[in-house]
């Protein structure tokens, strides 16, 4: 176990979520789903926001809201993070001074088989589900190292576990998958790297969402009002409550739906003994 990836029930000697003092956070997706409900929890445990996501018409409507119910000051970037021009200009608001959490939420999924998915979406599931919550990391956590404070939370998806089980009732998911396994390493690995300083990393791992998520593939914006496709799933209030409790108490990885905790701690002691047993010679089944 890396030195902060703490078990359930630990609790850190750093600020949790509740006691740090609330400055900016920030919330990539926050038009709907899991990431409106970061964007009105977090309003109202104190923080001011700056929601991102390619609805201008659902952020105002929703930074009006959480304005009214709140008194959170709210700012909104419409921006396509698959658009290098509009991740550059979220990772200058992301890297500013009052930035003390990022939660990179935003994701697509261009499921389909990969033979018959178009190239085109595959390369923007890359660039919005790996590239831009990579470059928005990067541009958040220096200013947070450097100020003493901050957390990151990473969006990722139980899907990240999958590996070879076909589709169905699972869909068709090699790209998507790949970035959400993507996401659990590259935040497991970074939290390993900054252990020992006051920041907070976590990714979180929900499985079926009750949430819009399923109605569109990514290539464009799920239009309308806000709605839950028909297979439901976890309510989005419930994956939130579980990724800032973790947070609250180091879990680097946090499964919502995930009861028998000690998984996490026999899955680390597998990777643990893949590493241990993988040495300089040739594996005998390989002989020959």
């Amino acid at each position: 176990m890396a030195a902060n990836e703490t078990s359930a029930g630990e609790t850190p000697a750093t600020e949790t979520a509740e006691t740090q003092t609330p400055g900016t956070a920030v919330v990539t997706g926050a038009s709907s789903g899991i990431g409106a409900e970061y964007a009105a929890r977090l309003a109202g445990r104190g923080w001011d926001l700056v929601l991102v996501a390619r609805r201008a018409e659902r952020l105002t409507e929703l930074a009006a809201r959480l304005r009214a119910d709140t008194g959170a000051a709210v700012e909104t970037l419409t921006a396509d993070l698959a658009l290098t021009a509009d991740l550059a200009e979220v990772a200058d608001r992301v890297a500013g001074d009052d930035v003390d959490l990022l939660v990179n939420n935003a994701g697509i999924n261009g499921y389909g088989p990969f033979t018959e998915v178009d190239g085109t979406l595959l390369g923007k599931v890359l660039d919005v589900n790996v590239t831009a919550p990579t470059l928005l990391a990067r541009a958040a956590v220096p200013g947070m190292l450097a100020r003493g404070r901050g957390a990151l939370v990473n969006v990722a998806s139980l899907l990240a576990f999958a590996g070879d089980l076909p589709p169905g009732p699972l869909p068709y998911r090699a790209v998507y998958a790949g970035t959400k396994g993507y996401l659990v390493t590259f935040t497991r690995t970074l939290a390993a790297e900054l252990a020992g300083t006051p920041l907070r990393v976590q990714v979180v791992c929900p499985g079926l969402t009750a949430t819009e998520f399923h109605l569109g593939r990514g290539d464009t914006p799920v239009a309308g009002e806000a709605r839950v496709h028909d297979e439901g799933g976890m309510p989005a209030a419930d994956v939130v409550t579980a990724s800032l409790t973790a947070l609250d108490t180091g879990e680097v990885v946090c499964v919502p739906g995930l009861h028998d905790a000690e998984a996490l701690t026999r899955w680390r002691a597998a990777e643990h003994s893949l590493r241990e047993n993988s040495g300089r010679s040739l594996a005998p089944r390989y002989e020959g």
